[in-house]
């Protein structure tokens, strides 16, 4: 794909709607000066902000919306009440009809999804669509999934979630031949429910040209970036992603009351200061911000609900380069080279 992509935005979504929306679009403008966007909203809120960023001039085609799906509405709700006509809705049904290459929304992760499935459908070969984020570790980033699209789940779906995964992680990593592990209560191959040994024996016994199974692997290699990729279920994966952020904020928290205890700390933060700003750069949730909707006939960006512009700027940047290099053709490329006794047609 060109550099020219097209993005469509729910300005709505979020816990800050448009005062995130547009200058974080803003921003990710700047980085990449192709891209263009559709924003669905109402205009009378809108509109004046797009109007007083400079940044956007020329590259944002405004359509009104009068309804947006609230944070706390129930998905079967927010279906009924928005289909064809919420901010959210009209946004995937851009990626639908080919106005636009990618969708991204901080929106109500349910309502999101559940408009995502009935809107775009699910890929040939892919019972359920899973939610992959980008997750930082001490040799980089690894791909996690599933972080909360689906509760429960069978060894042709986990290995379906490899699949994916590993396609994204070729995008993002520019990676040939990505490695890809379970998440497990342990490494050894005995231990685990029925689900994950049967996809370790289906992964293991298939030498995967475009990803190398490196086998199970526990909630230590998270942070470790033992593998490029993670797969689990989407209850574990959602409880794995939280932990992370409240042991993250929780650290943060800690260092930051020792480092003001007395006066020598506070010295010794001083001399220190480089350190800790990387330190808070690295943890810092905003430069991964953005869940992938993997699995469906189009990309799909969730980005977090309460993050600043900084933060869906970043969301943005993961739309614009999961459309870029074709996500879609990179996947169904693999799906292809899949045996069918790994993944269902």
């Amino acid at each position: 794909m060109s550099e020219r992509v097209r993005i469509s935005l729910d300005a709505m979504g979020g816990d800050h709607g448009p005062s995130t929306v547009v200058p974080g679009a803003a921003i990710a403008r700047e980085r990449h000066p192709g891209t263009t966007f559709i924003m669905f909203g109402d205009e009378a809120v809108v509109g004046p902000l797009i109007e007083a960023e400079p940044r956007l001039k020329g590259a944002v085609e405004l359509r009104h919306t009068t309804v947006a799906v609230a944070m706390d509405d129930k998905p079967s709700q927010a279906v009924r009440q928005g289909r064809g006509k919420s901010s959210m809705w009209r946004a995937i049904q851009a990626v639908r009809d080919g106005e636009a290459d990618a969708a991204v929304s901080a929106g109500n992760t349910g309502a999101l999804m559940a408009m995502s499935k009935i809107c775009l459908k699910t890929m040939a070969g892919i019972e359920r669509p899973a939610i992959a984020c980008l997750w930082p570790t001490v040799r980089g980033e690894s791909v996690v999934l599933d972080v909360g699209a689906t509760i429960g789940t069978d060894a042709e779906h986990l290995v379906e979630m490899a699949v994916m995964g590993s396609a994204m992680a070729r995008i993002v990593f520019d990676l040939e031949r990505p490695t890809v592990g379970l998440l497990n209560v342990g490494t050894e191959e005995m231990k685990g429910n029925e689900a994950v040994k049967e996809a370790a024996r289906l992964l293991r016994e298939h030498d995967a040209a475009n990803f190398s199974y490196h086998g199970f692997v526990e909630g230590t290699d998270l942070g470790r970036g033992t593998v490029d990729v993670v797969v689990t279920e989407g209850f574990t994966g959602n409880i794995a992603l939280k932990t992370a952020e409240g042991t993250a904020k929780q650290i943060s928290t800690y260092l930051r009351s020792a480092m003001t205890r007395t006066l020598s700390a506070k010295i010794g933060a001083l001399f220190a200061r480089q350190a800790f700003r990387a330190l808070k750069d690295k943890m810092n949730p905003s430069r991964a911000n953005g869940g992938v909707f993997l699995g469906l006939e189009g990309i799909v960006i969730k980005s977090h609900g309460s993050e600043n512009a900084a933060g869906f700027a970043s969301a943005v940047d993961l739309a614009h380069d999961m459309a870029r290099h074709d996500l879609m053709r990179t996947i169904r490329d693999m799906l292809d080279e899949t045996p069918t006794t790994m993944a269902r047609v």
